[in-house]
């Protein structure tokens, strides 16, 4: 259900962009100003697209508080799955160092010679 309802509403939605892109541009947004046949005179508020723009809007509207009642009921909690949580770390292979947890921040050390070589040549 709520898949459709979302196609719908993408439909509504450029369905109201098309119908507003169609429109005279009069100026004076929002039918402040402008000529004597802008939006608020009988012929104005009769016109199609005026008509579409509205039913289109209420639409949009509508469907968008069905969208969110839908989203907020149907809403499960958040699982953690908790299958890894008694598992043992494994076993790195023989001849690699091992990282230490804040080697980010420590500064390297020159290694000596009765240390193993890291399977990785440190940068110079």
């Amino acid at each position: 259900m709520f898949t459709f309802l979302l196609i719908v509403q993408t439909l509504v939605a450029a369905s109201l962009v098309g119908v507003i892109l169609m429109q005279r541009s009069e100026g004076g947004g929002l039918g402040v100003g402008g000529s004597s046949s802008g939006f608020m005179t009988a012929r104005g508020a009769a016109d199609f697209l005026t008509r579409a723009t509205s039913i289109l809007g209420g639409l949009f509207i509508i469907l968008s508080i069905a969208l969110a009642a839908i989203a907020g009921v149907s809403r499960t909690p958040t699982k953690v799955d908790t299958s890894l949580v008694n598992q043992a770390a494994p076993v790195s292979a023989p001849g690699v160092v091992p990282l230490a947890p804040d080697s980010a921040t420590a500064p390297a050390q020159p290694a000596t010679g009765n240390q193993a070589e890291p399977a990785v040549p440190l940068a110079q």
